[in-house]
């Protein structure tokens, strides 16, 4: 499926910057309807979400820069309690925003909002009166972005079940060649993706007859689809021909959800873990997110330190620099990349801004050119983010300076050089942290794996997979699975160790990938029978599941400690080569 385009999204910036300026301008005071655009930031969130779930969420990000701004003015008067706030907002905000899936551009822009309090702590305004502008900005931009409700309220939604069933077709399409395995972690994470819309997304509750019902039962569908297509590519079949048009037709709706499986609509749907349960789950021992934090904190303090050391006034966007490189938590190919597209991205900003800066736009030429320059920054930050920055940076120098006469030599300068200290610093402190942060994230990730797929077999042995704890075990797999592809993926695109590791766990990786959606597929299958209860039973020949749970924790535990995979009978029939290739795996591993 295309990428939908990004030009309504580059509209609403547009328009989001727009307004606050104008009215700045009609009310002769332009700087502070400059400073009220740090609050369109608001309007670059929750645009895949669904309208009830993103108004809250816009509203909590457009609070959040507000808060952000104003601690950032209150901060100012003391320089090294600035750069101090800088790095705590940081934090912060890498763990909310990645633990909540608050999605792009993250963390990021709360750190650009909070230096950008300090900077607009020059115009002599109090902090709170600063936060009030920023509120008054994201309040436009909440306006902006919900402005589509009115026309298509569910379009999110069904957005989300087609790329689905796009990506479930295009996994059939691909069973039993090599590019099957991309393809069935793409249909995972979709899904997975497309049911967090349909559900956890969804803070009202809709009538029987809605769309949205509609749409649950045809993601439902889709997924009995998947389910079925994995397990018929782990026996060397393959999928019906008709089976990916059909799997099109569902995540359209052109296609009745009852052709392919009956879903109870009574059921209570499974929503996400507790807020509290995944905020803790970030920071816990050998969380990737709880690695990022710790990155952003030592970058941002080491940039801001070296930036105030050589006397580069505003050390903060230095800072910003660090956080931008390191806030992601990409792998060390795209860090790489994203630190050397930013330099390169700046210093050619530069050059734009220097032009503009000596032509001092102003009224509304000035509020003309914002608009264009954020309209062109969303059109381009997803394709070519390299070029994105050329404008970004001359849009925030643009804010910036755009209500007074500056030294353009002496800005130009100064924003060169703290960018080169940000990205060399935020670039180094990567390098040298995932040597020992990146070291076990795969052998963790695959332990953690069979870990979930352990807590699924009792419901398995038991015929009972639609309860709320069977499906939330079924959902943690799910979930330990993305994370595990996301691992290896990570570890191919690291340092010329941690792809020697990649390659010698492949098999490994490979086998508990096979043995977790043999698990899922189990599931659904039981979920769909007349006769679950029996045939739950039968996948287990007559055996108890502890011990299967018992060998699975222990395979778990080897891979972990780097012990010898334990020989603990003979694994269950429907996992059997899942269970003796990592058995194997494991050994030569050794």
């Amino acid at each position: 499926m295309n990428a939908p385009p990004r030009w309504p999204i580059g509209l609403r910036a547009a328009i989001s910057t727009a307004i606050p300026v104008t009215a700045g301008w009609a009310a002769g005071v332009m700087g502070s309807g400059l400073i009220a655009t740090l609050g369109a930031f608001t309007s670059r969130f929750g645009g895949d979400r669904p309208y009830a779930n993103r108004g809250i969420e816009l509203a909590t990000v457009a609070m959040s820069l507000a808060a952000a701004v104003a601690l950032g003015g209150w901060s100012a008067q003391v320089p090294w309690f600035g750069v101090l706030m800088v790095s705590l907002v940081a934090v912060a905000a890498v763990w909310l925003c990645n633990a909540l899936a608050v999605g792009p551009p993250g963390a990021y822009i709360f750190v650009v909002a909070c230096a950008a309090g300090i900077g607009a702590s020059a115009a002599h305004l109090t902090p709170w009166t600063l936060g009030l502008l920023v509120l008054a900005g994201g309040a436009v931009a909440w306006l902006v972005q919900m402005a589509g409700a009115l026309v298509h309220f569910r379009k999110p939604e069904r957005a989300a079940v087609a790329a689905a069933a796009e990506a479930v077709a295009d996994y059939i399409e691909a069973a039993n060649s090599p590019r099957e395995r991309a393809a069935r972690h793409r249909a995972a994470a979709a899904l997975h993706r497309s049911w967090s819309v349909l559900v956890n997304y969804q803070p009202l509750q809709a009538s029987p007859s809605s769309v949205l019902h509609r749409l649950r039962a045809a993601n439902h569908s889709v997924h009995v689809l998947f389910t079925t297509a994995v397990t018929a590519a782990a026996q060397g079949a393959a999928a019906a021909p008709e089976t990916a048009a059909l799997a099109r037709r569902l995540g359209t709706l052109q296609s009745p959800p009852e052709d392919v499986a009956t879903r109870d609509a009574d059921r209570i749907p499974l929503g996400s873990p507790p807020v509290l349960t995944v905020l803790r789950r970030a920071i816990s021992p050998g969380s990737p997110v709880r690695h990022i934090m710790q990155r952003v904190a030592v970058g941002a303090l080491l940039s801001g330190a070296a930036a105030m050391a050589l006397g580069v006034d505003h050390a903060y966007w230095a800072m910003a620099a660090a956080v931008l490189v390191l806030h992601q938590g990409t792998d060390r190919s795209r860090t790489l990349r994203r630190g050397g597209e930013r330099l390169l991205g700046t210093w050619v900003g530069l050059a734009l801004a220097a032009l503009i800066l000596s032509l001092h736009p102003h009224d509304l030429w000035l509020v003309l050119l914002l608009a264009l320059l954020n309209f062109v920054i969303e059109v381009l930050v997803v394709r070519n983010y390299a070029l994105a920055t050329v404008f970004i940076t001359t849009a925030a120098l643009t804010i910036s300076s755009g209500t007074h006469t500056v030294d353009v030599a002496h800005l130009l300068l100064a924003r060169g050089i703290d960018t080169l200290i940000g990205c060399a610093i935020g670039v180094a402190v990567y390098l040298v942290a995932v040597r020992w942060q990146e070291s076990t994230r795969l052998t963790d990730a695959i332990a953690r794996t069979l870990d979930a797929a352990a807590q699924v077999l009792p419901y398995v042995a038991a015929g009972d997979t639609v309860g709320l704890a069977a499906r939330a075990a079924r959902r943690d797999l799910q979930i330990a699975t993305i994370a595990l592809m996301e691992s290896d993926e990570a570890a191919r695109a690291g340092s010329v160790r941690q792809r020697e590791a990649a390659e010698q766990l492949l098999p490994a990786v490979t086998a508990t990938e096979q043995l977790a959606y043999r698990t899922i597929a189990a599931c659904w299958t039981i979920e769909h029978r007349a006769d679950g209860v029996e045939f739950g039973r039968l996948l287990f020949g007559g055996r108890s599941a502890q011990q299967h749970v018992e060998a699975l924790g222990a395979l778990a535990t080897a891979v972990r400690t780097g012990a010898a995979a334990p020989e603990r009978g003979d694994p269950l029939p429907f996992l059997a080569d899942e269970v003796t290739e990592l058995r194997q795996s494991l050994a030569q591993d050794r």
